[in-house]
């Protein structure tokens, strides 16, 4: 592995700044929020996961206002007539009639269950349990494989804190069912050289293998974790440079048999991948899972196709993408909340790396080793990169 890049402190400048008192917006002009596309349940669910991230290092006081009013947002969110959650919220409180899609269903429960378990306020995670538990029958109509995962990984939280059996029914049911699914897909989509249970690679990828890669260690279902292990190992092949940096299919995606899509990279999959190496690290030891987060977190910084810096930790903000001319200048809810869970997640890992090393009678990993914890600026990735004028205000 190349020397650990430095983590940055949590911060919340930029988040603050593109929320209100509803939630945080959508899309961003720049540095700015953008209130005419509102508010939608796929960024409320993501930063209240953010919020409970956080809360470990600065405390349950510093995000407990935004935690709760997430939760709140997925208590209003939540249509009683269908069981399922509306997702596009506008400024003036009305919801989009568009049906809600499996992934917004699918990203609230995950959410919702990490909440649970969170150990910071009783009463917040009772309230998120109320929902979960009056949402969770819905999830039995889910079709899209990327919304199952995300149930799994839901479900996943609350039995692994000794949830009820019907939770672990649910949990044992939908791993299974999307093992099933994915199993299916690579014996009519796969070959030596595409073994993927899609014939195209989209978003989010590697969500599926990570879902695997938990439910199968949880249930103790080897065929279910080496699935995904596979999966996962094939999704960190592809998108290794040469060179050794990650870099990620391209948001044109990439079709069996033709041209795989480059740029316009978006921070959703480096966040992604990065979540899923740190489960197979957690569930296997394996330090080559270690490796591939770590360049996922490289991503973010400069250790990419361009050499560009994509998030701005002093900020605690993100650009939408990276393209062939440099990166996208807008910097909306998705983006910045993938790599505000970016930075919480590696340090994680880390811990986690070195706490593995000092249990077989090791010397400390380099995460201990050299300064984990650092607010400047001057503390740049080892990778070659550029500088980008500052966004807009």
């Amino acid at each position: 592995m190349r020397d650990l890049l430095p983590l940055h402190p949590s911060t919340r400048t930029h988040l603050d700044r593109i929320s209100d008192a509803t939630g945080v917006f959508q899309h961003a002009t720049g540095a700015a929020p953008d209130p005419a596309h509102g508010y939608c349940v796929d960024d409320v669910a993501r930063a209240l996961q953010v919020d409970l991230l956080q809360a470990s290092r600065l405390g349950w006081e510093a995000v407990e206002d935004s935690a709760w009013r997430n939760l709140r947002f997925l208590q209003a969110a939540y249509d009683t007539g269908t069981g399922r959650f509306r997702n596009v919220r506008s400024t003036d409180g009305t919801w989009a009639p568009e049906p809600a899609s499996d992934d917004c269903q699918g990203r609230a429960i995950h959410a919702l269950g990490d909440a649970v378990v969170a150990p910071f306020d009783a009463h917040h995670s009772a309230q998120a349990r109320a929902l979960f538990r009056i949402a969770l029958p819905a999830t039995r109509q889910l079709e899209a494989p990327r919304a199952i995962a995300s149930v799994v990984l839901g479900c996943g939280a609350i039995v692994h804190a000794g949830g009820s059996a019907s939770v672990t029914a649910t949990y044992r049911r939908l791993a299974r069912r999307l093992a099933a699914t994915l199993e299916n897909g690579v014996a009519t989509y796969g070959g030596p050289e595409w073994p993927w249970p899609e014939p195209e690679l989209t978003y989010e990828n590697a969500l599926l293998p990570r879902a695997l890669v938990v439910a199968g260690a949880a249930l103790h279902e080897d065929r279910m974790r080496r699935l995904g292990l596979e999966m996962l190992d094939w999704l960190i092949e592809i998108q290794t440079a040469p060179d050794g940096h990650l870099t990620p299919i391209g948001n044109t995606w990439w079709a069996r048999g033709g041209q795989r899509g480059r740029f316009d990279q978006q921070p959703i999959e480096a966040f992604s991948l990065l979540a899923a190496a740190q489960a197979a690290f957690e569930v296997t030891g394996d330090a080559r899972y270690h490796d591939a987060a770590e360049r996922a977190y490289a991503w973010f910084l400069g250790g990419n196709d361009l050499g560009y810096p994509v998030a701005d930790p002093a900020r605690g903000a993100c650009h939408d993408g990276l393209s062939a001319g440099g990166v996208n200048h807008n910097q909306g809810a998705e983006s910045t909340l993938m790599w505000l869970n970016a930075a919480e997640r590696i340090g994680l890992l880390r811990a986690a790396a070195d706490a593995r090393t000092r249990d077989a009678g090791g010397p400390p990993g380099r995460a201990s080793m050299r300064a984990a914890i650092t607010g400047s600026h001057a503390d740049r990735p080892v990778v070659a990169m550029r500088l980008l004028p500052a966004p807009p205000a």
